[in-house]
């Protein structure tokens, strides 16, 4: 009989079903988010409670074995959201357990989970730099520089730091709208921030009610810009969406139509 060990959909509560794991000595074992949790007449479900001692047990243990950039491929990984990726991070922590000498076991590629691990978190690395990149603030009404974005992955908390050192002097907010979570700068720290995301703020034709006219003048004229610089007869459209896909020219402001 198989465990399906379901956790709160947070990484250090996947961390606890991986100590839960191990305390028990279970061995068929599959790991879930709450929201993918669906039981079957051949599992025995297991809710299991997220404990932070727990988690950072397993997590410094894991540092300790097999080294601190295994742990921050692992952390990637998690951060895909891939359907089973808990499983697979799973079958890399036991093994870890069972190597005397775990340091270089995040590059066994002849593994195919660990070669699948490795692909995930290359994946995210990219989607991680594109967001550095395309991510566009706009200020709105209320003095604070707002950003949406889409990634494929749950990349906020990946690019925190980027945008920290880089945007010091403003208060800024970047929100995840397919996961309706953000990370707000007060001009002291970043946290991260629940809340609903008003469906209209991408509009071009709702634009005047949320962001300063200063800044709808600057999107203009960024795009008369571009519309002068571009010369049709030298583009070159494949090269062009090489460095920028078209999934992330809704974060430009020149690609939007003003009006």
């Amino acid at each position: 009989m198989s465990h399906t060990l379901s956790y709160d959909n947070t990484f250090e509560g996947f961390l606890s079903t991986v100590f839960y794991v191990f305390e028990y000595k279970l061995s068929k074992v599959k790991i879930v988010k709450e929201e993918r949790f669906a039981q079957t007449f051949f599992d025995i479900p297991i809710i299991v409670e997220t404990e932070d001692e727990k988690a950072t047990r397993i997590w410094r243990w894991l540092a300790k074995e097999a080294g601190r950039g295994a742990c921050n491929d692992l952390y990637r990984a998690y951060l895909s959201e891939l359907e089973g990726i808990e499983d697979d991070l799973l079958y890399f922590i036991q093994a870890v357990a069972k190597t005397k000498d775990a340091k270089h076991l995040i590059k066994n590629f002849a593994d195919p989970t660990i070669l699948k691990i490795s692909k995930v978190v290359r994946k995210v690395g990219r989607e991680k730099h594109r967001m550095d990149a395309f991510v566009r603030f706009r200020e709105t009404k209320d003095g604070l520089y707002v950003a949406t974005v889409e990634p494929d992955f749950d990349v906020l908390p990946l690019i925190t730091s980027h945008f920290e050192k880089r945007y010091a002097d403003q208060k800024w907010l970047i929100y995840d709208l397919k996961r309706n979570y953000g990370i707000y700068y007060d001009l002291h720290k970043v946290e991260t921030v629940k809340m609903e995301m008003d469906k209209n703020v991408n509009k071009a034709s709702y634009s005047h009610l949320f962001f300063t006219e200063n800044e709808l003048a600057y999107q203009e004229l960024w795009q008369n810009y571009f519309k002068s610089v571009d010369i049709v007869s030298r583009r070159n459209t494949k090269l062009h969406l090489q460095h920028v896909p078209k999934r992330y020219w809704k974060y430009l402001s020149e690609k939007q139509p003003f009006s």
